[in-house]
């Protein structure tokens, strides 16, 4: 699949990264896979902040495996500060490191519908697991359930609980 990537492209897909490990591995699922549909050599994961590789790191990888166009794909579902400013601002001092190496930076997930259509798969398994009993999605895993299957006083006890009735 090619899309108009040059095999000289480097593809950085970049969420916003996390303190929690679990999360910052899973980018590297979502590249690995992003890469092998895109067949494309040079796919790289970023987190924006608290994580690594950092956007800088990423953009170093693609240039050194000969990347002279930088295509970043963000990994984020709404067009927020971060896509509009951090994002941008970051590529951009990366990639002017490297003789103002050209750049893009891609859309958000936005609301496409393709974004509608996963959320609706999720939610069915979930729905279909609480029901059922059954197993838990992959999301879940290594559980037996669901996680989520409790109510909010379950998850956080009654005192860190914000309430709007109080003042």
């Amino acid at each position: 699949m090619n899309l108009g990537l040059a095999a000289t492209d480097g593809v950085i897909l970049v969420d916003h990264g996390s303190r929690v490990a679990e999360s910052n591995d899973a980018l590297l699922l979502v590249a690995k896979r992003f890469q092998a549909t895109l067949q494309h050599a040079l796919v790289e994961p970023a987190h924006m902040e608290l994580a690594e590789p950092s956007i800088d790191t990423a953009v170093d990888r693609c240039v050194a495996q000969g990347a002279n166009r930088i295509v970043v794909v963000p990994f984020f579902l709404l067009p927020g500060r971060h896509w509009r400013k951090d994002i941008p601002h970051l590529t951009q001092m990366a990639c002017a490191r490297h003789t103002n190496l050209p750049f893009l930076v891609t859309a958000p997930l936005g609301d496409a519908q393709g974004v509608v259509d996963v959320l609706i798969g999720r939610m069915s398994n979930c729905l279909g697991a609480a029901e059922t009993k059954g197993n838990a999605c992959d999301v879940c895993q290594p559980g037996p359930t669901c996680w989520q299957r409790s109510t909010a006083a379950q998850i956080l006890p009654e005192d860190k609980i914000r309430r709007t009735d109080q003042t």
